[in-house]
C-alpha cells in the first residue's frame, strides 16, 4: 500500500508541477466561467466549481506533504553522509533534525556566534551573513 501511494504521489506531483497541468486547470476555469450564462449562474453551477476545487485542494495537500517529506529525508541523508565523510565536519550534527525547535535554535545561535568570532568579533546574524557573503565573493 505504501509503495503504491508513493508511486502515485510521485507521478501526480510530477504532473501537477508542469505547465500543462496549470494550462489545463486554467482552461477548465475559463470553460466553467463561460458556461455561467448558459446555466444562469445557478447554485448548481457554482457548486460544481466549489466542490471540484475543494476536493482537488484537499488531495493535493497530502501529495505535497508526501513529496516534501521524501525530499526532506533525502536531503537530510545526503547532508548526514557529507558530515560523515568530511574529516573536519562535526559528526555530532548528524540527526539534529530530531531535536526540538528550541534546541536547534540554540545550536544555530552557537554556530553563528562561532562564525562571528572568526569574522573579527562582529556580532549577530547579519554580521555572520555579511561575513559569509564576503568569503563567498572572495572565492570567485
Amino acid at each position: 500500500m505504501n509503495r503504491l501511494f508513493n508511486w502515485c504521489a510521485a507521478r501526480i506531483a510530477a504532473f501537477a508541477g508542469q505547465s500543462f497541468a496549470f494550462v489545463t486547470a486554467l482552461l477548465l476555469i475559463v470553460i466553467w466561467g463561460v458556461t455561467g450564462p448558459v446555466f444562469r449562474y445557478s447554485d448548481t453551477w457554482q457548486l460544481v466549481i466549489n466542490t471540484a476545487t475543494t476536493i482537488v485542494t484537499f488531495l493535493m495537500v497530502f501529495l505535497i506533504q508526501n513529496s516534501q517529506n521524501r525530499d526532506g529525508a533525502a536531503i537530510q541523508a545526503k547532508l548526514d553522509e557529507l558530515l560523515r565523510a568530511v574529516s573536519k565536519a562535526r559528526a555530532d550534527f548528524i540527526g539534529i533534525e530530531h531535536l526540538t525547535d528550541t534546541e536547534i535554535e540554540k545550536i544555530r545561535d552557537a554556530l553563528e556566534r562561532e562564525a562571528g568570532n572568526r569574522a573579527g568579533g562582529k556580532k549577530g546574524k547579519q554580521a555572520t551573513a555579511d561575513d559569509s557573503v564576503e568569503r563567498l565573493l572572495k572565492r570567485s
